[in-house]
């Protein structure tokens, strides 16, 4: 029979007897373990609130202190706010502070009140995406809201909404399940929010170097920790690998948070308790034991005996020294020493405690008292012994992982690295740690007759260049994944300060065939802003083409409120050219105003973005003024009631009306051309009848004593030219409806009897009268068209034509076209109205007004058209001789 059989152990209570019973209290507990699934892509959460200062680090805060840090604390961490709570005794440590995207997030209880989530957002079919939507309006109010001196609060902001939002998408995970969608999105945020937070850290320091003058703080020192002050003010490689370690450790505690408070050992108070029962019962031959146990209980006896402890007490050991690593790995040393302490380990508390600089102010301090002295003055010794450990392959892997971060091993702490964030993290402690020791030597402190540190250690020469190449060389597929991951890869270029590298990796991204999820594109467009304000300069082509791909995702997400501010910060000509292309498809008159009111807001060129939009429209059949010579009205197409709506983007302001009569001008012209009389009405409809004067009541009060320019005369000009055209045109429409609705004859019925002739009698007398009503109606018409015609023909400078003349242009080539076009149209219809009423003397002067030298008309006729004009006079002549006039209609 086993001999924990016949044993019970005093620390054992109630029916914890057996492994399964103690596995069965551990899983009782309302905190969730975590699952050890991982995909790629996927990284850590950020501290849910601003770095504090602790005793583990030089510079565990967003604003790094550059006068008098705190080195006694180079390589261990203190307390930190405290957010969530886990246990890790039943899983791999690195698994156990690195979330799983199909896991839920290490949140203090899985009955967390659920009734603030929106159930809606579970009916979606995405509903992480739906309910982080709201970050792209965030993102925005808190770009505007911060001043380009207040960046860094902006990152802050940036961080804080990344956070509230994974703390939202949480809830809907747990409800809709770790699976889901809203897990991906929820561990997108999680990342970027965890980068803002390392961009805050790194360009505080990086800013603040570039302010500082650079002096040569160097002073000789009696201590170590005053020779490590000295170090980490002047060299930014150690002082930013330390924000990198204190970065990473955040993260990882953030996520473990107080769950050392909910772990239950065994053993309390006392060290190896089940071990001590079972040698105190053997003392007293009460059972026989079948396993050889050690039999001395100081920390040294497994090791130097080569015996066991005893089961229970082998598997507490385990825990806690994964618990313990995992502490270290936050950054919690103090917090690792108190579960020390608490599990009845104090020796092995006392061992975490070496790493201080030693440092004695009563050397430099001038008191009268003495005060006590700081550190370790055998640090070096400590540091060896820890090594030593480390390398012991007897031990447990983490308990040598655990000396090994202490005393710099490398080889020794990465293999319990499972993550990219946990070999970045112990690669950069490595980095600082030898930093640290090279300059204590240099400085002459240290003592020469003690044994020297590992040659492998001292002349490693980490950089932060030769960080990433090894970690990127590393055998772990795992790693290789995440260290290609999106925001992996720009954590590790802002690490190195490589933005033009990061530009690269944009651009390739930008191109890939796959689309970028939506919150990385809106994180670039945002960290590319970021480096804008603080003045570094970036590749442009890159960073237009993330501001335009963004602001495409915002259109394609129907985000109107936000598109003119992004593409303010574009340049200024492209920043129109785009907002243009936006406005083309934005149809609704309150959209196209609030749209325009935003543009203002951002500073956009209002009027150039209006002109733009309607010369795009009015455009888009191509550049090319083509007329057509056939006599059919044509239809209006939708492609011409577009161009016929573009014309409102110039009239929401009074300002633009001058553009407003030159776009439409335009636009009239290309419609007359081609016979499309009803669409250039609707076009002239658009405007306002008061936009003349609106133009010069404009002018005059910028310049009351100076004339219009000579753009807006002619646009004035061409605007009343073409109203007269078709004042002209509608009135000969009006005179060939007329002319033909003559009133019918009424047809006498034959063989009629009495009653029905008198019937067919009034019916004559009836249309007797309509005819006479007609034909004055018919006259009046006949006049009207030709005043209409002749107010054309015998416009004041010449119909379509400049004055004064200025350089020849495509409009001025357009007018001629269209005058050429034109004036003999008008002047055939004009004479078939004449000589369809019998006018023919009147249609014989009009010859004599087209002939007129001072008029021109004739010139603008080709010579088949004069061949035929002159044919129908002819025709008008004879028509007079048969009537007893002369040729020209005289007696």
């Amino acid at each position: 029979m086993d001999w924990q059989s016949d044993l019970m152990s005093p620390v054992v209570r109630d029916t914890a007897v057996t492994r399964a019973a103690r596995r069965k209290m551990l899983t009782s507990r309302p905190i969730p373990s975590p699952t050890t699934d991982w995909s790629p892509g996927v990284a850590m959460v950020t501290p849910a609130r601003p770095m504090l200062r602790t005793p583990g680090s030089l510079f565990r805060q967003a604003v790094t202190p550059r006068l008098n840090p705190d080195v006694s604390a180079i390589i261990a961490t203190g307390n930190k706010s405290q957010r969530f709570t886990r246990n890790l005794d039943d899983s791999d440590w690195t698994n156990s502070i690195l979330p799983s995207p199909r896991s839920g997030w290490a949140d203090t209880s899985f009955t967390d009140d659920f009734t603030n989530v929106n159930s809606a957002l579970l009916r979606e079919d995405d509903p992480g995406e739906s309910a982080a939507s709201s970050l792209l309006s965030d993102f925005l109010s808190a770009f505007l809201k911060h001043s380009s001196s207040a960046v860094f609060d902006l990152l802050e902001d940036y961080h804080n909404l990344c956070l509230d939002k994974v703390e939202v998408l949480q809830k809907v995970v747990q409800r809709a399940g770790a699976s889901s969608r809203t897990a991906g999105v929820r561990w997108i945020l999680q990342q970027e929010s965890s980068t803002w937070r390392l961009m805050t850290s790194l360009y505080r320091d990086r800013v603040q170097s570039a302010l500082e003058e650079d002096i040569d703080m160097t002073v000789a020192s009696q201590s170590e920790k005053l020779v490590v002050e000295q170090l980490f003010q002047r060299d930014a490689v150690i002082r930013q690998g330390q924000l990198v370690v204190d970065w990473l450790e955040s993260i990882a505690k953030d996520q473990i948070g107080d769950f050392s408070d909910n772990i239950e050992f065994y053993a309390k108070n006392v060290c190896w308790e089940n071990t001590l029962h079972a040698l105190k019962l053997r003392r007293r031959g009460s059972v026989g034991l079948s396993i050889p146990l050690v039999t001395e209980l100081d920390p040294d006896a497994p090791l130097r005996q080569q015996r066991p402890l005893a089961n229970l007490d082998r598997e507490d050991d385990t825990r806690l020294l994964k618990n313990l690593l995992t502490l270290i790995r936050a950054g919690m040393t103090e917090e690792a020493q108190r579960l020390c302490k608490r599990c009845g380990q104090a020796w092995r508390a006392a061992t975490l405690e070496g790493w201080k600089l030693y440092h004695d102010p009563n050397m430099t301090s001038g008191l009268g008292r003495l005060t006590p002295v700081e550190g370790n003055p055998n640090r070096r010794i400590w540091k060896l012994c820890c090594w030593s450990l480390s390398e012991e392959e007897q031990l447990d892997r983490y308990e040598r992982a655990i000396y090994a971060a202490l005393s710099g091993n490398l080889k020794a702490l990465l293999p319990v690295c499972e993550s990219w964030e946990d070999c970045v993290w112990a690669y950069f402690r490595v980095l600082v740690d030898s930093l640290v020791e090279q300059e204590v030597t240099s400085s002459g402190l240290a003592n020469q007759e003690e044994e020297p540190l590992p040659r492998e250690y001292t002349e490693a020469n980490w950089t932060l260049e030769k960080i990433f190449m090894e970690l990127q060389a590393t055998d772990s597929k795992r790693v290789l994944e995440e260290h290609g991951e999106h925001h992996h890869v720009i954590q590790r270029l802002v690490i190195l300060g490589d933005l033009d590298g990061l530009m690269e990796e944009f651009s390739d991204w930008l191109s890939s065939s796959k689309p970028l999820p939506s919150h990385l594109l809106r994180f670039m467009t945002h960290l590319v802003l970021f480096y804008s304000s603080l003045g570094i300069a970036l590749k442009e082509e890159v960073c237009v083409a993330v501001l335009q791909s963004y602001i495409t995702l915002l259109i394609e997400e129907q985000q109107s409120e936000l598109i003119a501010s992004y593409t303010s910060q574009l340049p200024t000509a492209l920043a129109v050219q785009r907002y243009a292309s936006y406005l083309e498809g934005v149809s609704q008159t309150e959209q196209q105003r609030r749209a325009l009111h935003l543009a203002a807001d951002a500073g956009l060129d209002v009027a150039a973005v209006t002109q733009l939009v309607v010369e795009a429209v009015r455009e888009r059949d191509g550049p090319e003024f083509t007329p057509h010579t056939h006599t059919l009205e044509t239809n209006t197409t939708q492609d011409d009631q577009k161009k016929i709506d573009v014309i409102d983007w110039l009239l929401f302001e009074s300002a633009h009306r001058a553009e407003a009569l030159k776009q439409s001008n335009a636009i009239m012209r290309r419609f007359l051309a081609v016979q499309k009389h009803e669409a250039a009405k609707a076009v002239f409809s658009k405007l306002p009848a008061d936009s003349v004067k609106e133009v010069q009541r404009q002018w005059a009060g910028l310049q009351p004593d100076t004339p219009l320019p000579a753009e807006d005369l002619n646009a004035i000009r061409e605007h009343r030219c073409i109203q007269a055209y078709l004042e002209a045109h509608e009135a000969f429409s009006d005179w060939f409806s007329h002319s033909s609705s003559a009133p019918q004859k009424p047809v006498p019925a034959s063989q009629a009897k009495f009653t029905e002739r008198v019937a067919n009698e009034m019916r004559e007398n009836e249309y007797q009268v309509e005819c006479t009503a007609w034909r004055g109606r018919l006259q009046v018409l006949v006049d009207e068209v030709k005043e209409r015609v002749y107010q054309v023909l015998l416009f004041a400078d010449g119909w379509m034509i400049n004055t004064p003349e200025g350089e020849v242009s495509e409009r001025s080539l357009q007018m001629a076209l269209l005058r050429s076009l034109c004036v003999p149209r008008l002047s055939f219809l004009l004479l078939s109205v004449l000589t369809s009423s019998s006018r023919h003397q009147e249609a014989l002067q009009l010859a004599d007004v087209l002939a007129a030298a001072n008029n021109h008309l004739h010139q603008v006729f080709s010579k088949e058209d004069l061949r035929r004009f002159l044919q129908k006079i002819r025709e008008s002549s004879l028509m007079l001789l048969d009537c007893g006039l002369d040729a020209l209609g005289y007696t």
